[in-house]
């Protein structure tokens, strides 16, 4: 019998309140959730279903919600559960946005984003490291070299970059070298560019997370100049800070380029496509985790991701604009890299440097 709705409602909405953290904080709770305290899946079950999302495009722990809202509510828990675990955030994210966005924003507002976001790409890094797997294969090195080019040097290429890995893992492995390259390439010209952008974010880009964040960056402050790097810088930085998925990171930009309603747009785009694949192929996940192709692109693809997650690091750290940012970002690498502390707080503590700075009477950047 499924769940009922307000239950749905009312455990989910609570991991989008506090599921700080990104996707292992998420993954956490959510098991926690439906195998250890409700019981609405087996852990084996769970297990699936979390491989599953993770052979998936887009924000995995978002698909991972609305799998097991489906689980345990049926098509109305899944539309229910995810909106509730997104929805918190995105409402913190876009407070922050009008905040900081707006015409006069508060100059402490500034100097907690500027120091947050110096420590952006040591966040990156050390994202990127957790998920190298030990003893890596040649051309999975191959794999992680080329994402990391493509999102330091090439951030809009990047998504095909990871296509063109996953494909090209696929061909190897039939022993088929050539054929069905160009179909990554299939049309963009159609589409708004902040559609475009949004729908890159949440349908064509594996690993989720940082991999979106050259793509995000070149759209953003390189093509269209929507936002200065500054302005970018403390939006990833605000989706690190707020609970839930930081795809969220993707309605800043949104609301920089047309205010609440591009934000708002950039967010169902970025967050529709999780949905789709969720109640669509709700009954071949199994199948989708045994299918011998689809672990093969994954196979390259999923090693480019994580090269790009640590590419992402390069333009993040080149956007940096006074010395003292410097400073912060080399204290979060050690942080990190060395004394393995948690992300959130290193974040935290780099904002509240950020303030320090602007009470000392150093620039901050606008």
């Amino acid at each position: 019998m499924p769940a009922p709705l307000p239950t749905v409602l009312r455990e989910w909405g609570r991991i989008g309140v506090v599921g700080f953290g990104g996707p292992p904080a998420h993954i956490a709770l959510l098991r926690e959730l439906v195998v250890d305290r409700r019981r609405w899946m087996s852990s084996r079950e769970f297990e699936d279903a979390n491989a599953a999302c993770g052979l998936l495009p887009g924000p995995a722990s978002t698909q991972l919600s609305i799998y097991t809202a489906r689980r345990a509510g049926g098509p109305a828990g899944a539309l229910l559960g995810g909106l509730a675990f997104i929805v918190p955030g995105l409402l913190m994210i876009l407070a922050l946005a009008a905040a900081a966005l707006g015409d006069a924003p508060p100059e402490w507002l500034l100097a907690l984003g500027a120091g947050a976001g110096a420590a952006v790409a040591a966040v990156a890094v050390d994202a990127g490291l957790r998920l190298v797997r030990p003893h890596p294969s040649a051309r999975t090195i191959a794999y992680i070299l080329l994402g990391a080019v493509a999102a330091a040097l090439a951030g809009p290429w990047v998504v095909v970059v990871l296509l063109l890995c996953g494909v090209g893992e696929l061909l190897l492995r039939r022993g088929d070298v050539a054929g069905a390259w160009p179909v990554v390439l299939a049309g963009s010209a159609a589409l708004p560019a902040l559609s475009w952008t949004a729908l890159k974010v949440g349908a064509l880009s594996y690993g989720g997370g940082f991999v979106i964040i050259p793509l995000m960056q070149a759209d953003a402050v390189d093509h269209h100049g929507w936002m200065t790097d500054q302005e970018f810088l403390n939006a990833v930085a605000f989706g690190q800070l707020t609970p839930g998925p930081v795809v969220q990171t993707v309605a800043v930009v949104g609301y920089a380029a047309a205010g609440l309603g591009g934000a708002l747009l950039a967010s169902a785009v970025a967050f529709g496509p999780s949905f789709a694949f969720i109640l669509g192929g709700f009954r071949h996940f199994t199948r989708l985790r045994e299918n011998a192709d689809a672990r093969a692109f994954l196979d390259g693809a999923g090693p480019a991701s994580i090269g790009a997650i640590l590419g992402a690091a390069v333009p993040l750290a080149l956007a940096l604009e006074e010395a003292w940012q410097v400073a912060v970002l080399a204290a979060a690498a050690i942080a990190l890299l060395l004394l393995r502390r948690g992300v959130v707080p290193v974040l935290l503590g780099a904002g509240a440097a950020g303030v320090v700075a602007w009470l000392a009477g150093l620039p901050i950047p606008s």
